[in-house]
């Protein structure tokens, strides 16, 4: 025998209740880890800033070794300007790399999750 219409809408509200929990709480683990990810690529560029700009300054004093002493001294201030520009470079890709995959700022899966939920309802609700 089949169960009372009031039972069947009573359990499908509480099944959808717990569903869209459920989706808030992968919502919200999702966007924490993007956010993580969001800080640490802001903060690998704000060091491949400074690192950047330390650059310049020695790319400075080189020039300045370079006109007031000999080789020797400006040549090691192009090295380390060189070593510089290396970190910031390396520096600027890691915090690149850590943005493009916390982008786009949404919690897709639980976004998809979500239409697909809003799917099956529809179509059971047309049956």
């Amino acid at each position: 025998m089949s169960e009372p219409v009031g039972e069947l809408v009573q359990r499908a509200s509480q099944q959808l209740t717990e569903l869209v929990r459920g989706e808030l709480r992968l919502a919200q683990a999702e966007m924490t880890e993007k956010g993580k990810r969001y800080g640490k690529g802001g903060g690998l560029f704000g060091g491949a800033g400074l690192v950047g700009f330390l650059t310049l300054e020695a790319l400075v004093v080189a020039a300045i070794a370079a006109l007031a002493v000999p080789l020797p001294v400006w040549a090691a201030a192009l090295i380390v300007t060189a070593l510089l520009g290396a970190v910031a470079g390396a520096m600027a890709l890691a915090g690149k790399k850590e943005i493009a995959q916390a982008a786009p700022p949404a919690p897709e899966q639980a976004i998809e999750n979500l239409k697909a939920d809003v799917a099956e309802i529809k179509e059971s609700a047309h049956r």
